[in-house]
């Protein structure tokens, strides 16, 4: 597992990264109320905003920590948003898209560097 400075976590396999936000992250915003998910199909750039999420605190956008399509959304996040805080590199995860530049993922921290970030 990988990491944005945004605080988003990639896992990758194959050509398939499932994107989530850091525990750092989730536990920042607070009580998580709504998570604005892509359509399928969506394709976005590394770095672009691809969805946000409401908590009790603030709205906050989630960024693409790769470019590629949108091939599967976390559906159950509309019925219980709170999973992102319960588990969010579990059951928790946003976005499964299929990579266009395995390169990026390179460009992302690893956990110790991600860790010092959040220091």
């Amino acid at each position: 597992m990988k990491f944005s400075k945004e605080h988003e976590w990639v896992k990758l396999e194959g050509n398939t990264a499932t994107i989530g936000i850091t525990d750092y992250a989730a536990h920042q915003l607070g009580d998580i109320v709504f998570v604005e998910l892509p359509n399928k199909g969506s394709k976005f750039e590394v770095n672009k905003v691809f969805g946000t999420i409401e908590s009790v605190k603030t709205v906050s956008d989630v960024y693409a920590p790769m470019s590629g399509e949108v091939t599967e959304v976390n559906d159950e996040l509309d019925a219980n948003p709170a999973l992102v805080n319960e588990d969010p590199t579990g059951k928790g995860w946003i976005v499964k898209i299929k990579i266009s530049d395995p390169k990026e993922y390179d460009q992302l921290l690893d956990e110790a560097a991600y860790k010092a970030t959040c220091e």
